[in-house]
């Protein structure tokens, strides 16, 4: 004996409404209020630290696997600034002008003429060696840069060679 399955036309016409609906619902889109963001104890750049007549460079590495281990120097003008650890980043602040910004090798890095209330990047990579790897600085957008430092941490103060010049380290009192 087969069993067959009765279903009512109305019944089956309420769940097609009811899935249609549902669907349309899901679909309406509508303004989402953020909650406002639980305080955290690290300091992201999203407004101009600089009181105007000072020029910023955030220096940042992006976490990664291959060189973990390996901190390179990061120079500017000649003065050791900091070594840079795995994830972080730092905050120079310096006089409007012209600087010279590089690696502790001298093989990379780059010169700038920085303006006055202005926000700089700076990317960090590491690239193998033949004994060892060495640090690559990239002067990046402003728009990237601050898109990508969003998701590294701020450098530990036992990292900073010149907190004359490095401003916005972990346990400074500046931050942005």
């Amino acid at each position: 004996m087969r069993k067959t399955r009765v279903t009512s036309k109305p019944a089956l016409a309420f769940a097609s409404i009811c899935i249609a609906a549902n669907f349309c619902f899901a679909q309406e889109s509508k303004p989402i209020e953020s909650p406002t963001p639980a305080p955290t104890s690290e300091a992201k750049p999203t407004q101009s630290p600089t009181a105007g007549d000072k020029s910023i460079v955030y220096f940042y590495r992006t976490k990664q696997y291959a060189g973990s281990a390996l901190e390179p120097s990061v120079y500017c003008d000649d003065k050791e600034l900091a070594r840079m650890d795995n994830g972080r980043y730092f905050g120079v602040t310096l006089e409007p002008g012209k600087h010279t910004c590089r690696m502790g090798d001298k093989q990379t890095g780059f010169e700038i003429d920085m303006k006055a209330g202005e926000e700089y990047y700076a990317r960090i990579t590491l690239e193998a060696g033949f004994w060892k790897g060495h640090g690559r600085l990239t002067l990046m957008q402003k728009e990237q840069g601050a898109f990508e430092i969003k998701k590294v941490k701020l450098l530990g103060a036992d990292k900073v060679k010149d907190r004359s010049l490095v401003t916005i380290f972990q346990g400074s009192e500046k931050k942005p």
